[in-house]
């Protein structure tokens, strides 16, 4: 299994579905990326050569930024926004949406499960109505 900017690729896909393995790499980069290191789109990860592989390891290395890197410059970017007291970086901080999405509807992979508020069972709402002495 060939190993590129620290990740391993499957094998068995092609180069240009493969490589999008890697963070920072997407469907966009990829075209360029494999037309300058001179490789087959088509070709499958187990067919490259080790020369093949160098070549596309050196290009990641000059013209793109990936992998851990990429993640801290995101994170520290995102610290910033935190330590300003900017409205994103509040947002950022809360765990919602940041870019003017609404959230009274939808946002639910940012805001998590939902948690009903004021629906008891019938026992449990028995209780409550109970008064209490």
């Amino acid at each position: 299994m060939p190993r590129i900017a620290g990740t391993d690729l499957p094998e068995g896909r092609p180069v240009h579905f493969a490589l999008t393995a890697i963070y920072g790499i997407g469907r966009n980069n990829v075209q360029s990326l494999l037309k300058k290191a001179k490789v087959e789109p088509a070709k499958r990860v187990r067919e490259l050569t080790e020369e093949e592989i160098a070549r596309i390891q050196k290009v990641i290395e000059a013209d793109y930024m990936v992998e851990g890197d990429l993640r801290r410059l995101i994170a520290d970017n995102i610290k910033r926004l935190q330590t300003i007291g900017s409205y994103r970086g509040k947002r950022h901080a809360q765990g919602l949406p940041v870019r003017g999405q609404r959230t009274k509807t939808n946002a639910r992979t940012k805001r998590g499960k939902r948690k009903t508020v004021g629906a008891l069972k019938k026992e449990e709402r028995a209780k409550v109505e109970a008064p209490q002495q």
